[in-house]
């Protein structure tokens, strides 16, 4: 092996349902990229394989990684399927049925039959338990923990069978001494259960919404737990001897023995990958403002970045019942490259969100799918050369392609089959760019001043389309979209952060008091950055407080600049502008601190290249062909161009294609594309005139 090849490599795995997607770094360098067949019922075995292959195909054997970076949809999969843990709560007497009680609002206000609107399913009632204990609201203990009903609680639970305790004391975020003295019982007493206690998993009011996430990170640390452990276990036993990081909900990376700690911060963990993927090839053609979307087989992730930063939110939905914890905003839609096509009872064309998954799958793979779907439409319009699907990888029949579309859609509505694929497209473009705009307008953001990054097996296919429906006019097509998640593992910053209720009117409040709590926070974080194995002295520290008017119900997060010179008349000031981004309006009045927030993070020493490898200086043009375009009345002789062989400075007019192996790129009428030199495709709308 020569000394190149033994040199530490950076590897990042992210797990999909169908595929585990595989990038490997060395020296900030692209080693190579891969895919490998997911194991749902195992995803640890995926990973394996994917390191078995580092060696096969690059002579990379494990000792020779030195990190290893990790999205997972353990957490979320355990919810969505129900395969979580048997949960027992204990909750302060005459608590417990808060979980089920919710905020006695409906969603759906005109359903016949109503439905359970809150996750009871995590602890039934004979699985909730009231503990003799009060806190009161100012923190002062009204009624002391009464231990023998902690332990005759404990019981009864270990009884019915739980694995797993949530403990969740009322007014607990302001005193936490009952609930950690109540962790302590029972973890002395039955050390087999997993226990997770509100004050250390979300400590903020609201009751339900504390309970809730407190619940749900009960509910899959078992699941979790099993996984990572069995994880690092077989990593250590292939020769890897770095512990892996995983991604957490809000975009940053945690050792695994600390993410094991607080699962339910593991939601989202991939997607939220594709977004810092996203961001960071942004930055590396100049460009901060951003909206990435994801369009896989069956579903579009939806997220804007700010400044260079995702947008966060403080409290997420998993299945629709609250998560409170800070994640990336993402907006998901049932739309893809498998959605399916049908005609509604009025004749209306209709696309998603139910897929075709990977088995069948679209019509023109083969496999026996009978319905038309957007890829089968992508066929029919020329979009997709059925020789080069995958890299050639998967041959795909175009006859089937056609014959679906035309019986399915083309023949009742008595259109030509093209134009049926061409509605197909419309349709699909239609929902995706209305998501767009649930994900920027109705947060306050014009989209039109963001660019585009076009991500996942489908993103580029659909990109000028929604960028011409939105009036954007730049798009960012990164080097390997199909693989982004995975490269955004390697990207993302270690992050941790630690949060205090703190519930005061700003005009009650000394500068003082907030730098104290800020403190606290901020030795909270290092403690965690310092248990990661890195400086925390290098870390970048941002604060923050979640701010509302007095008398709202709910608050926004505004950065808190504790160096400004009057770091609370600039909260003031910077929480009426963002009142009146989002909600279009701000007034003078009077202000009140919900909570304060700490965020330590650390990003990497250097960059890595988000991009294909460099041509080897063949020509890029294949060929022709005939290609329908969304907006255009006839079809069009577009240039085909191998993307591997493009160098950079190259500009590509529209009507053109441009093929790799993860994804295929439409360059619409009206668009140039250019290569960067990091040879991104930067895709600009042409002035007229």
């Amino acid at each position: 092996m020569d000394a190149v090849t033994q040199s530490l490599v950076e590897v990042g795995i992210d797990t999909g349902g169908t595929f585990t997607d595989v990038v490997c770094y060395r020296d900030g360098r692209s080693v190579g990229v891969t895919k490998v067949p997911s194991t749902p019922s195992d995803p640890s075995i995926a990973i394996l394989e994917a390191v078995a292959h580092l060696g096969r195909a690059w002579d990379i054997g494990p000792s020779h990684i030195g990190q290893l970076a990790h999205g997972t949809t353990v957490a979320t999969n355990a919810l969505i399927e129900r395969k979580g843990g048997c949960v027992g709560l204990l909750a302060t007497e005459g608590f417990s049925d808060v979980i089920e009680i919710g905020r006695q609002m409906r969603r759906q206000l005109y359903e016949v039959t109503l439905t359970v609107e809150t996750p009871v399913f995590l602890a039934p009632g004979r699985r909730r338990k009231g503990v003799i204990e009060r806190i009161a609201s100012d923190g002062s203990v009204l009624v002391p923990l009464d231990e023998d009903s902690v332990r005759a609680a404990t019981r009864e639970l270990v009884e019915e069978g739980v694995d797993s305790i949530a403990i969740c004391f009322l007014f607990s975020f302001l005193h936490p001494a009952h609930e950690i003295r109540a962790r302590d019982i029972v973890s002395a007493e039955f050390p087999q259960l997993k226990v997770s206690i509100s004050s250390e998993i979300d400590p903020t009011f609201r009751e339900y919404e504390r309970t809730a996430v407190t619940a749900f990170d009960a509910y899959v640390k078992p699941v979790v737990d099993s996984y990572m452990g069995r994880l690092v276990q077989e990593l250590i036993a292939a020769g890897i001897a770095t512990e892996p990081k995983i991604m957490q909900s809000r975009g940053g990376m945690s050792a695994v023995s600390l993410a094991r700690q607080r699962p339910v911060r593991l939601f989202l963990s991939g997607p939220a990958a594709g977004v810092v993927g996203a961001a960071e090839a942004g930055k590396a053609v100049g460009v901060e403002d951003l909206i990435s979307i994801d369009i896989g087989g069956t579903s579009s992730d939806i997220a804007l970045i700010n400044g260079g930063r995702p947008t966060l939110r403080s409290e997420g939905e998993i299945e629709g019942y609250p998560v409170r914890v800070n994640m990336v905003d993402i907006n998901t839609i049932g739309a893809g490259g498998g959605s399916l096509a049908r005609l509604d009872g009025a004749g209306g064309l209709r696309v998603g969100p139910e897929s075709a998954g990977a088995d069948p799958g679209p019509a023109c793979y083969g496999r026996g799918g009978e319905r038309a779907t957007v890829t089968d439409a992508s066929v029919v319009l020329g979009y997709i050369n059925p020789e080069y699907f995958a890299g050639g990888a998967v041959a795909l029949d175009p006859a089937c392609a056609l014959d679906v579309v035309k019986t399915a859609i083309a023949e009742p509505l008595g259109f030509p089959t093209e134009r049926a694929a061409q509605g197909i497209h419309r349709v699909v473009n239609a929902q995706m760019a209305e998501a767009i705009r649930l994900t920027s307008t109705q947060r306050g953001y014009d989209p039109r001043r963001f660019t585009l990054v076009a991500l996942g097996g489908a993103g580029p296919i659909h990109a000028t389309a929604l960028a011409d429906e939105l009036g954007i006019i730049q798009i960012i097509v990164p080097g390997n979209p199909g693989v982004l998640s995975a490269l955004g593992l390697l990207m993302a910053p270690i992050e941790h952060e630690a949060t205090v209720s703190f519930q005061r009117n700003l005009t009650e409040i000394s500068l003082t008091d907030v730098e104290t709590v800020m403190a606290n926070l901020d030795t909270s974080c290092r403690a965690l950055m310092d248990a990661e194995g890195v400086s925390s002295a290098k870390s970048e520290v941002r604060h923050l407080a979640d701010v509302c008017y007095i008398g709202q119900s709910y608050h926004l997060d505004v950065p808190l600049y504790l160096d400004d010179a009057a770091p609370l008349d600039r909260l003031y000031d910077d929480f009426k502008v963002v009142h009146d981004r989002i909600h279009g309006h701000a007034t003078d009045a009077p202000l009140k601190i919900v909570n304060l927030r700490s965020v330590h993070s650390l990003g990497r020493d250097g960059g890595l290249r988000a991009d294909a490898n460099a041509s080897n200086g063949a020509d890029s043009l294949k060929g022709h062909r005939s290609v329908l375009f969304v907006d255009a009345d006839e079809p069009r002789r577009a240039a085909i161009h191998a993307r591997e062989h493009l160098t950079p400075g190259t500009r590509i007019d529209g009507p053109a294609i441009i093929e790799q192996a993860d994804t295929t790129t439409i360059v619409s009428m009206g668009w140039q594309a250019r290569v960067h030199s990091s040879l991104a495709l930067i895709i600009e709308k042409m002035t007229t005139g």
